[in-house]
């Protein structure tokens, strides 16, 4: 994988993270959980910000960001507008910090302790891009159902 392959597609699923929690019609539906899914959207884009923020720009970006991760799902009622603005600075950091990479970076492993053990670092950015896809679907579905409760 090359870092601007990497930068693509960060850029691709931080802009559609972007537009799902943009088009939330109403802003304090950011925050409903229902059906024993305890994970509003408004806190899995604050989870996934947060993830980014600290295992791309922190770790390999040496920002100073410090996650906490318990906040990232406590934090409820964040006006929609912040986050936004959060999202659209994770996505800037990070682009920053992925096309310093070179191709020696992403072929050595990852510098610090991972959820997946010890694995190289490009692996694990596409685990984190996964991650990243997985959650916004998530919050797609969350945004649609809610857009027509009628379907319910």
């Amino acid at each position: 994988m090359k870092t601007t392959d990497l930068v693509f597609l960060f850029s691709r699923d931080l802009d559609g993270l972007l537009s799902e929690i943009s088009s939330y019609k109403l802003e304090e539906d950011l925050w409903i959980t229902c059906c024993e899914v305890n994970n509003s959207a408004g806190n899995l884009a604050l989870h996934l910000c947060g993830n980014i923020n600290h295992f791309i720009n922190h770790v390999l970006g040496g920002t100073d960001y410090k996650r906490d991760r318990d906040s990232e799902f406590s934090q409820k009622d964040v006006l929609k507008e912040d986050l936004i603005k959060l999202i659209q600075k994770t996505k800037k950091n990070t682009l920053q910090t992925l096309k310093k990479l070179k191709h020696a970076d992403l072929i050595e492993e990852y510098p610090t302790d991972t959820p997946m053990g010890k694995v190289s670092t490009d692996v694990f950015l596409i685990n984190l891009l996964g991650h990243l896809q997985y959650h916004r679907g998530q919050i797609s579905y969350h945004r649609r159902l809610l857009d027509h409760p009628a379907s319910l």
